[in-house]
């Protein structure tokens, strides 16, 4: 029989396992870029479960301080992370990972799934912010009248 705190890290470390091996399935198993991160913060999430019952375990304060590390590096990489998928939305239309695969090097070849042509994405003008300062242009039937309502 295990004593308590044994069968303890043993259910932490279960539940670490299972929200890595759902994030890395979600991660294989997708190819929406949104879903993508959150299946890879999933991972880092278990990860961090692990970390913290093993400093339990061992009466030791470094997983919790590697995880408060890993939560901070999270942070950025996700904000990196939703610049990029904005600036390929914003180019494409499309949220694909197999997109990727244009911004490629000339000298590479092409994947197997570049092989199938995409199909073009009708350009729109994207809304842009009036420099600092400076009133947007506004007319009278977009203050007096209130479509939403």
């Amino acid at each position: 029989m295990l004593d308590p705190e044994t069968a303890l890290l043993d259910h932490y470390l279960l539940v670490g396992a299972l929200l890595f091996g759902i994030g890395l399935i979600g991660f294989l198993s997708r190819r929406n870029m949104i879903v993508m991160f959150l299946c890879a913060e999933m991972m880092l999430q278990g990860v961090s479960v692990s970390l913290v019952a093993w400093g339990r375990y061992h009466n030791d304060f470094g997983g919790q301080s590697l995880v408060i590390f890993m939560i901070a590096v999270a942070a950025c990489e996700a904000a990196l992370a939703m610049g990029l998928v904005l600036m390929l939305f914003e180019r494409t239309g499309k949220l694909d990972i197999a997109v990727w695969s244009e911004l490629r090097e000339s000298d590479q070849p092409a994947p197997l799934e570049a092989d199938q042509p995409l199909e073009p994405f009708p350009q729109q003008a994207w809304p842009r912010l009036p420099l600092a300062g400076i009133q947007p242009e506004t007319t009278p039937e977009d203050t007096d009248y209130r479509r939403h309502v």
